[in-house]
């Protein structure tokens, strides 16, 4: 009986070990070899070429000249293209994440080699499906200004889509923060490095339940819309995340990110009620501290690599809290209501007496005199309510105050690649 459940679970292991190997966050190249006249070359030798990770992959173009590269790793990529009797072409081209590349070769009848580099607005125009969406590389990524170095907010950069900030964050449930062209934001699909990503249990829209960090994202894709069948488990955006690798040179990074509370505009909930209390105007506090430190480099050249990133964040921030309270009015015995001619009417603490008359229990009938002790307390520590904030603005109303919510978060992440042929990494 020992045997037969230890071989189940080796036979699980293997299964979700093989599972998980055979996914992956890839691309696709396509393209036409012609000659200087625009007649199609056959049989031209097509070589890809991944410099850092000393990777290569070969394809032949067809009888039509057209050739192709179905499944490949996403990165910057020498092209280079031969045939019988043509000088040998070469292009240079970053491939992103799940954005399939068109490139074409016009071949020259000299015996030279010619060098061209393909820019970013070329090789990334997908001509291959109808999806919708944008691919950023690490070098967008690394450029533009990002709060607290979180890549979450590049990925709400596109268009179609509705994000009004982390739920966990402003304490928003609703599932249309995330709608991206009109789907909510249960119904995305995040994927880490090809594995699944989602958060079932909140289903946010471009957070993952695994935390990725700046340093740790090399590039990304929003698909927003028209998604292929390889991706069509949800209605939403798909959203691909491709972890940095390591490479046959070492590299690393150091980072410290700070924001300070004196550059801090006060809420305007907040700042009226201290206006009502006579109080001072004093922003909410707002400390942002985010470091932390990257590297990568071989294992075992052209065949291992390591890549390993800690971020930590520390926060010191004070949230905008509305509580509410009874109204002055309440504090003092008095029960409010809108008579018909709409205008608010407060019983006194007699007439709400006279409203339990009969009344037979050993609680106090009427107004409880250790309730409005306890209320007076509150009174007396200034706690007085702003109508139209929340309540009834009757008998309730808002009372708005700052409360510390710090955050203490340690991310580490680890990568290995290994490549097994040219075909299997």
């Amino acid at each position: 009986m020992k045997r037969s459940v230890w071989g189940w679970m080796l036979c699980c292991t293997l299964l979700s070990a093989t599972l998980a190997f055979g996914q992956s966050a890839t691309t696709s190249l396509r393209g036409t070899v012609k000659d200087p006249s625009g007649a199609l070359v056959p049989e031209a030798k097509v070589t890809l070429a991944d410099k850092t990770k000393g990777k290569t992959v070969n394809a032949t173009a067809d009888s039509a000249g057209n050739y192709i590269f179905p499944q490949i790793p996403p990165a910057r990529y020498t092209i280079t293209v031969s045939a019988a009797g043509f000088g040998i072409q070469t292009k240079t081209a970053e491939l992103l994440v799940n954005q399939p590349a068109t490139i074409n070769f016009a071949l020259t009848v000299e015996a030279s080699t010619v060098t061209v580099d393909v820019s970013a607005t070329a090789q990334t125009l997908n001509t291959s499906d109808a999806t919708m969406g944008d691919s950023v590389g690490n070098s967008t990524i690394a450029a533009l200004p990002m709060e607290g170095r979180d890549p979450i907010s590049l990925l709400t950069l596109q268009p179609g889509v509705l994000y009004l900030g982390n739920p966990e964050e402003n304490s928003t449930n609703d599932s249309r923060s995330g709608s991206v062209n009109g789907g909510r934001s249960d119904q995305g699909n995040i994927t880490l490095d090809g594995m699944d990503d989602n958060d079932q249990l909140k289903g946010t829209a471009f957070s993952g339940v695994l935390r990725s960090t700046m340093d740790s994202t090399e590039e990304f894709r929003v698909t927003t819309s028209n998604g292929t069948a390889d991706a069509g488990r949800s209605s939403g955006a798909q959203v691909a995340l491709v972890t940095k690798s390591g490479s046959n040179g070492y590299h690393g990074a150091l980072y410290e990110y700070y924001r300070p509370t004196n550059t801090v505009a006060n809420n305007w909930f907040n700042k009226s009620q201290q206006i009502s209390q006579g109080l001072p105007n004093r922003p909410q506090k707002y400390v942002l501290n985010t470091f932390g430190g990257s590297l990568g480099g071989p294992i075992k050249k052209d065949k291992l690599f390591f890549f390993f990133n800690y971020e930590g964040l520390r926060q010191a921030i004070s949230d905008v809290v509305t509580a509410t309270v009874p109204t002055a009015q309440f504090y003092q015995g008095q029960l409010g209501y809108i008579n018909n001619a709409g205008v608010a009417t407060y019983l006194t603490s007699t007439q709400v007496g006279t409203l339990d008359a009969g009344c037979s229990t050993n609680v106090t009938c009427g107004v409880n005199p250790n309730v409005q002790t306890y209320f007076g307390s509150l009174k007396t520590a200034g706690i007085v309510g702003v109508s139209g904030i929340a309540g009834d603005g009757i008998n309730s109303a808002g009372y708005v105050f700052v409360s510390p919510a710090p955050k203490t978060q340690n991310t580490s992440i680890l990568k290995l690649d290994y490549s097994l042929t040219a075909h299997q990494q």
